[in-house]
């Protein structure tokens, strides 16, 4: 058998909508000059090592490019 259930009073809601706080939030702490530019530092340091590793790794991967000289060890060479 389906039971009804008894409704809810929604009155809390709307009371709810009139509330406002007498408390105001802090304000937001501003950065430091050297915080700034400790996190510039950081972000440069970090684009510098993508960007070195970029160029770097690009002939390594270049087709065109086979292999070079092959290394031959000394051993063979007496044999």
């Amino acid at each position: 058998m389906l039971r009804r259930r008894e409704s809810v009073p929604f009155a809390f809601v709307a009371e709810a909508d009139r509330f406002r706080s007498n408390v105001t939030p802090p304000p937001p702490v501003r950065p430091s000059v050297s915080e700034v530019v400790g996190r510039t530092l950081i972000g440069l340091t970090v684009v510098a090592g993508l960007v070195g590793s970029l160029l770097f790794g690009l002939p390594a991967l270049d087709p065109a490019q086979g292999p070079g000289v092959t290394q031959k060890s000394e051993a063979a060479d007496g044999r």
